[in-house]
């Protein structure tokens, strides 16, 4: 069974906490895992940050939201137990809850407006996907969407750019990643072949222990296949590398990467999409215009 969304667990521990007692956060999740008869798999999910627990995190907010509507309280750190508020409601046997249910509880209303503040007075349309998801996977999602869009604009970049142009990215993204020693090392060790790509050696750290041999090509749209790996496999033999990284603004076909999962030598294919997704992480070719912080209580602050 999948992991039930945020508000789908609302009902569930509330009547969990139903006894009266002090139950603590631990358990109720647990006990909410079983209630869903999830998977091993399914209780270790994480959110998309990596983080969090997926279920972990989804009864955190339900727990913050029924906590807000008066319907349970946290006795202390980690530890919550039903109201007297919460124990009326569940004699009504409701069949669900959720936020619409809340908005009877004036405690609940006031919270979700603060969250409104500064939006102005026009309609704001829930979709599916936030009536389901928590803030918090809500900004993992927009996140990951403002990422795919700008990769995809990088890699367009990338493949209208000069080949002297490649060559300097290449380097820098190298260099950037721990590779290569400095800029001026590796812009030495890595050079246009003049078929428009660049190929070369490089340090794998700082000492040169190691090296790896790199190829890197502005492909078309055509997928890298086999033959293209398998003759820089063989190109490494003449440099007595064992490890090779072979970059493209394409993607590699299934038998290219079957090939390099079945042979001695430790070669890396970095695809299109891959490249784009380095660059955001390491910083080449982007830069920050806006940053969230989120913060959460430190419990060790106010333990005496």
């Amino acid at each position: 069974m999948a992991i039930p969304d945020f508000q789908s667990l609302f009902l569930p521990l509330l009547q969990f906490l139903s006894d009266g007692q002090e139950h603590s956060l631990r358990d109720a999740t647990e006990a909410l895992a079983d209630t869903f008869n999830l998977t091993e798999g399914e209780r270790q999910e994480l959110i998309p940050s990596g983080t969090n627990r997926q279920i972990v995190n989804r009864v955190g907010w339900a727990k913050t939201y029924l906590k807000e509507a008066g319907l349970l309280e946290s006795v202390r750190r980690g530890v919550i137990r039903i109201t007297h508020v919460g124990q009326q409601l569940l004699t009504e046997n409701p069949v669900r809850i959720d936020m619409k249910f809340l908005e009877r509880y004036p405690a609940f209303v006031q919270f979700r407006d603060r969250g409104k503040r500064g939006l102005g007075k026009q309609d704001v349309q829930v979709t599916t996907e936030e009536a389901t998801k928590t803030p918090e996977e809500l900004m993992d999602a927009s996140y990951a969407l403002l990422r795919e869009a700008l990769a995809d604009e990088l890699l367009q970049q990338v493949k209208v750019s000069s080949d002297s142009f490649f060559e300097h990215l290449v380097v820098k993204l190298l260099v950037a990643m721990g590779y290569g020693g400095s800029i001026e090392d590796a812009g030495k060790a890595v050079g246009k072949t003049g078929d428009g790509g660049i190929d070369g050696v490089i340090k794998e750290d700082r000492l040169g222990l190691d090296v790896v041999v790199i190829q890197a090509k502005k492909w078309s749209d055509n997928q890298v296949g086999r033959p293209a790996v398998q003759a820089f496999a063989g190109s490494m033999e003449a440099y007595r590398a064992s490890k090779g990284v072979f970059i493209a603004t394409t993607t590699f076909s299934e038998p290219a990467r079957e090939y390099v999962k079945q042979i001695q030598r430790r070669i890396v294919l970095i695809d299109g999409p891959t490249l784009a997704g380095l660059m955001i992480d390491f910083d080449i070719g982007v830069t920050g215009y806006r940053s969230y912080v989120l913060k959460r209580l430190d419990s060790d602050f106010f333990e005496t």
